[in-house]
């Protein structure tokens, strides 16, 4: 257990010092078409959605950041605490600790908030054999899915992580088959996080039964560059090599929402750091946002530091519905978007 606790711990000290985003900023090469002539009145603008079966007041998802060590027991209140308030989703870390050692409350203490949608973790590695290591039963997923009352779990596909990672769990042979398995036993979900889902990767997923996908593009908080600073902290020269060499790695964000635009519900994460944001993922295809790192600070500070954050996205996305005349959230999906730069070139790119 104190293995787990000090990576876990060590990933929340290297994404608040150290640099773990990209040098590019994919978001900024997409850009709405201002509409001169709104013809609507802000007082009467909707932010609302319904994702998963649950109403948000506005789409917007806080995903998995932490859980299973001291100091995340502090965050995760304080997220669930503002995401109640808010109404809008909160997922959790992932909750392998939970399952392999037991419940620490750093999970569990989720129940004691109104949040309206509350996503469960576990990850694509633990389902099936590591090592030494057996994978996760249906009763062991349950039990982690009961531990919060999730709404829906998802299945983290981590692999850029595992790989850097010096203890990584690198089979991922079975995971599909693993994946399929678990959605026809409860609600599921994939989630990457933050190299992207490809169109051929959600066409895999989407005969298996899952609900939706987050497909955490490139462009928010980068593991490979996060266990790169660990391994080097352990001096492990050979893992901290790998994490350079793959510090690019991955599809960029608002790419990966228009090629998983298969017809699955979707989160658009992976850099989304204010409401325009939130309302660019929306309009290249997805039906809510997701957003966490940007959230961290805050919420190891207090929950109102968090609400005071969530409600200036919430006035942002707002504001980007106004200025393109919609009223509803669903409206965004029918306006003009322009994507250029690094973006559009990886798109035209993959046209070939």
């Amino acid at each position: 257990m104190k293995k787990i606790e000090h990576r876990k711990s060590d990933h929340i000290e290297v994404t608040l010092k150290e640099k773990v985003v990209s040098d590019y900023d994919y978001w900024a090469d997409v850009h709405f078409v201002h509409h001169a002539l709104p013809e609507v009145n802000m007082d009467d603008i909707d932010t609302s959605v319904t994702l998963f079966g649950k109403r948000l007041e506005f789409p917007l998802v806080v995903t998995a950041i932490t859980g299973g060590f001291p100091l995340a027991e502090k965050i995760n209140r304080n997220l669930a605490e503002a995401c109640a308030e808010m109404q809008i989703g909160l997922g959790v870390g992932s909750q392998r600790p939970a399952i392999e050692h037991g419940d620490d409350d750093s999970y569990s203490l989720i129940k004691e908030y109104d949040v309206p949608l509350v996503i469960g973790n576990v990850g694509a590695p633990q389902l099936v054999r590591q090592k030494n290591k057996g994978p996760f039963s249906l009763e062991d997923v349950l039990r982690a899915k009961d531990l919060i009352d999730a709404d829906i779990m998802a299945i983290h596909l981590n692999f850029l992580q595992e790989v850097v990672q010096p203890e990584g769990d690198v089979n991922a042979l079975g995971c599909l088959e693993g994946i399929r398995s678990l959605a026809k036993e409860l609600p599921c979900m994939v989630k990457e996080t933050g190299a992207g889902i490809s169109r051929e990767t959600a066409l895999q997923l989407k005969g298996t039964g899952i609900r939706g996908m987050d497909v955490s593009g490139m462009g928010g908080t980068n593991f490979a560059a996060v266990e790169m600073h660990r391994a080097r902290m352990q001096q492990d020269l050979i893992a901290s090599g790998v994490g350079a060499t793959f510090i690019d790695w991955g599809i960029p964000a608002p790419a990966a929402v228009i090629e998983a635009d298969i017809g699955l519900e979707m989160i658009a994460s992976g850099g989304v750091d204010d409401g325009l944001r939130m309302a660019k993922g929306i309009a290249l295809g997805g039906n809510a946002a997701g957003c966490a790192r940007i959230l961290l600070a805050e919420a190891m500070d207090s929950a109102q530091s968090v609400v005071a954050k969530l409600e200036r996205m919430k006035a942002e996305l707002k504001a980007a519905m106004f200025l393109t005349g919609c009223k509803e959230v669903a409206d965004l999906r029918r306006r003009r978007v322009i994507v250029s730069g690094r973006t559009a070139d990886w798109l035209s790119a993959g046209e070939e």
